[in-house]
């Protein structure tokens, strides 16, 4: 379990239910500060921890088991454990040939129109949640052809991810996130026989991570 893990799952937490990390330690009531970035490590550069006292206050304020917050670190899964938001919505689902059309996504990359099918899953914190249909074998054997993601622009990303990314070109593609830089995006395909991809950071219109899978 890494330090940056933890943080990372706090973070997610605070996304899946609607909040920024200051809204979350607020509502577990702790000091708005908590949780921020410049209190993740001491003045000499060591890695600070969130103390159990905080994440027990967080997990009683957000609804989520300890379980759930362990696949969270685990990068497993990004739905939301608040039983308040377990109902069922019906979000967008876009065919992976449709996503680099035009009229299905705007500048920001948040799903836009109405020429869509729709699918009910369970509820996630992010409103502009969609779900992606997988087509062709680059994601196998994790993703194969045919099965539905949920893609969600709000969830924390990092590296080893699994994520949609949108070129402006209007190329889509579903990949594992091997790295971003300042400058670059590099893209791993999960199936060796499928090449691996490099993006200048300007040639890329946006990255979203995918939070769930059925298969």
């Amino acid at each position: 379990m890494k330090h940056e893990d933890i943080w990372r799952a706090l973070d997610t937490l605070a996304a899946e239910n609607g909040l920024s990390v200051s809204g979350l330690a607020r509502a577990a009531g702790l000091d708005p500060t908590t949780f921020n970035p410049s209190k993740r490590s001491m003045p000499d550069g060591r890695a600070r921890w969130p103390s159990t006292e905080s994440l027990a206050k967080v997990l009683n304020a957000t609804g989520a088991t300890l379980e759930a917050f362990s696949t969270l670190v685990s990068g497993a899964r990004a739905l939301s454990s608040n039983p308040r938001m377990q109902s069922q919505r019906r979000i967008p689902l876009i065919g992976l040939a449709q996503a680099g059309s035009d009229g299905f996504f705007d500048d920001g990359g948040y799903p836009v129109g109405g020429s869509w099918d729709e699918v009910s899953l369970p509820e996630i914190g992010d409103l502009n949640a969609y779900a992606l249909e997988i087509s062709g074998t680059s994601m196998e054997p994790v993703f194969r052809d045919g099965d539905v993601v949920i893609v969600s622009p709000a969830a924390p990303i990092r590296r080893g991810d699994r994520v949609v990314v949108r070129t402006v070109s209007g190329e889509v593609l579903a990949k594992q996130l091997a790295r971003r830089s300042a400058r670059r995006v590099e893209l791993r395909s999960l199936n060796p026989a499928h090449k691996d991809h490099s993006f200048d950071l300007k040639d890329v219109a946006w990255v979203h991570r995918i939070v769930w899978a059925s298969h």
